[in-house]
């Protein structure tokens, strides 16, 4: 899991950074699990899960794909974090070789048209129709698709379910045709340029999210304090960082029973994905204003 060095293939297969870029809550991170066929970016139906740009590579025979997962892009509300995260989104857009312009199916609004103005002309751009699958209408589908070939030229257009796995294969096989013949720009085995403390962090968040839903605070993050290694045995301490004291009561639950569900389900992903035992020790902690410190922010990861 920790990030290793650039290795170069003598070769030329097709390879290179793909962005999966779009408004909240249109499936990216779903996505991008489904096409690296590993759970590296978290879910939940909580908006803006996703706040971290998260690299994940999927290597074939003849083609290495590097899919960067952005968050979302935030055009309502102006914090600290929400513009370290666009900043992150409109980075990635001049670092890649790709887009993946991610919108659901059916639905183009003004925060979708928003992140389309930002997308480069020169840069190849795929539009990714997600979630087919809850289309009612299945027949509306191509007027829709008519209409948003008016906006731009598309590199291709890709009706998708990242959810049941649906049409994922054609959208990989349009994404190499758009890549680079360049090499491999990581040695084959490489998941993600991520490290474990990250991946556990993210993990408890997600659980955290999942758990609590729309009575979670936005402002809750998570801060790894500390981490060993002791062979396949790894001991996490981490910290569930809320903005008010008023918060703490919701994680923690009834006789602590939120909390210890919260640690037990993330425990359980971190063993499946490390291969080793993990020991996870879980709080709570009151850190007022974190999300609108642009200081605080850098010492929680987030740049």
């Amino acid at each position: 899991m920790t990030e290793l060095p650039i290795e170069l293939s003598e070769q030329s297969e097709p390879a290179g950074l793909v962005a999966l870029v779009g408004r909240p809550n249109v499936g990216k991170s779903t996505l991008l699990n489904r096409l690296i066929g590993e759970k590296l970016s978290i879910t939940s139906r909580k908006a803006q899960t996703t706040r971290h740009r998260i690299m994940g590579v999927r290597t074939d025979d003849d083609a290495q794909y590097v899919f960067v997962d952005t968050p979302g892009f935030q055009t309502k509300h102006s914090s600290a974090l929400n513009r370290t995260m666009n900043r992150g989104v409109t980075q990635a857009l001049q670092e890649v070789d790709v887009i993946c312009f991610v919108i659901e199916a059916g639905r183009f609004g003004d925060p979708d048209r928003k992140v389309l103005a930002l997308l480069p002309e020169d840069k190849p751009v795929i539009l990714v129709l997600n979630k087919i699958d809850e289309l009612k209408d299945k027949a509306a589908l191509l007027p829709f698709v008519a209409k948003l070939a008016e906006l731009r030229e598309w590199a291709a257009v890709v009706p998708v379910s990242a959810e049941k796995g649906t049409q994922t294969d054609a959208l990989l096989g349009e994404i190499r045709n758009a890549l680079p013949k360049q090499g491999f720009l990581y040695d084959p085995d490489t998941l993600t340029d991520r490290s474990e403390r990250f991946i556990a962090s993210e993990y408890i968040r997600e659980k955290l999210f999942r758990l609590l839903g729309d009575e979670l605070p936005y402002s809750a993050t998570v801060e790894i304090e500390k981490f060993e290694t002791e062979g396949e045995l790894r001991r996490i301490f981490a910290a569930i960082v809320v903005d008010r004291e008023s918060h703490k009561p919701m994680i923690i639950g009834r006789n602590g029973e939120t909390l210890k569900r919260i640690a037990s389900e993330a425990r359980q992903d971190m063993t499946r994905m490390f291969g080793g035992t993990v020991y996870l020790e879980l709080w709570v902690k009151v850190k007022s204003g974190w999300a609108d410190d642009e200081r605080l922010l850098r010492t929680l990861g987030y740049e």
